[in-house]
């Protein structure tokens, strides 16, 4: 059994991973800002996650540190919330480094989040571990995921073992917004392509990203950077046709790139999200062996569709 300490354990990613840590047994820790608490299986411990406190005694002989933390980018493209998407994953990431600093015996291993919107748009370009990102694209994107790694980078210097995940869209589970708001869309009647719909969209199902995540934890040869996205990435315009086809929905129209652009403040989020892509690919996930459980895109869309239960409205 081991004790897994997971910053940013209340979101959707990381109630997900909890659940599953605590049905193979291991002890859990979860760093919230709500109150300390003893639930089935875990503990919820409280910190700011800005500053070191007495939080960091649970870093103390730990077997590994998961960290999620990071406000959703479905938000509007503004400065000041994207001064707040920086300070949402920077801060934390800071105070975690800052704890290990001093322990005397802070965990061997440190699993990081990232996200392939560090590569903002890149057209039909096929993107791996290899590919150097850019400094340019949107703001919300680019600029927030390169301060989040930049910190890490200053960070994580303590363990033995780091591994930065960059993750894509990952669908399934009650939470799963995603798909929630891809179904909503859908049964608007809204659910054609967004702008030229040749965008690519990198997904990966929940249960994939929840076994990347273990292998982290657990596979001592699992060390620096990893794509955690399903080999198969799709353009929009095949998501939003599997969408339409999993929920019966014969006709969906179109949104035209400048309506997306004019109509995404009004929803509270950003036109970036949808207009720009990216086809990245997990070639070193592969080339270890890693074997995807989900990696038909159909599937993955009936699957998250039932279990979040858009597929029933």
């Amino acid at each position: 059994m081991a004790r897994i300490v997971i910053a940013g354990g209340t979101g959707y990613l990381g109630r997900a991973l909890t659940r599953r840590l605590v049905t193979r047994h291991d002890e859990v820790v979860v760093l919230t800002r709500g109150a300390s608490c003893q639930n089935d299986g875990w503990r919820a411990v409280r910190w700011d996650a800005r500053t070191v406190g007495d939080w960091a005694e649970e870093l103390e002989g730990a077997d590994a540190i998961v960290h999620l933390n990071g406000r959703s980018v479905d938000t509007r493209a503004t400065r000041r919330n994207i001064e707040e998407l920086i300070s949402s994953r920077v801060d934390p990431v800071r105070a975690v480094g800052g704890g290990l600093a001093g322990c005397a015996s802070p965990p061997p291993v440190w699993v990081q989040s990232g996200s392939l919107a560090l590569f903002g748009d890149t057209g039909d370009e096929v993107i791996d571990e290899s590919s150097i990102p850019t400094a340019s694209g949107p703001p919300e994107m680019v600029s927030v995921c390169r301060a989040w790694e930049t910190a890490y980078a200053e960070a994580v210097t303590p363990v033995e073992r780091s591994i930065l995940l960059r993750m894509s869209i990952a669908l399934g589970g009650q939470d799963d917004r995603a798909t929630l708001r891809l179904a909503r869309i859908v049964g608007w009647g809204l659910g054609g392509t967004v702008g030229s719909g040749k965008q690519w969209v990198s997904w990966i199902a929940l249960n994939d990203l929840l076994d990347i995540l273990v292998r982290a934890i657990d596979d001592p040869s699992m060390t620096g950077l990893y794509h955690a996205t399903s080999p198969s990435p799709v353009t929009n315009a095949e998501m939003m046709a599997t969408f339409r086809a999993a929920m019966g929905k014969r006709v969906g129209l179109p949104t035209p790139a400048m309506i997306a652009r004019l109509g995404a403040p009004i929803l509270g989020t950003s036109a970036s999200l949808a207009l720009t892509g990216r086809r990245c690919v997990p070639t070193r996930l592969l080339s270890e062996g890693f074997s995807f459980r989900h990696s038909e895109f159909a599937e993955t869309v009936r699957a998250a569709l039932e279990t979040s239960g858009a597929g029933r409205h």
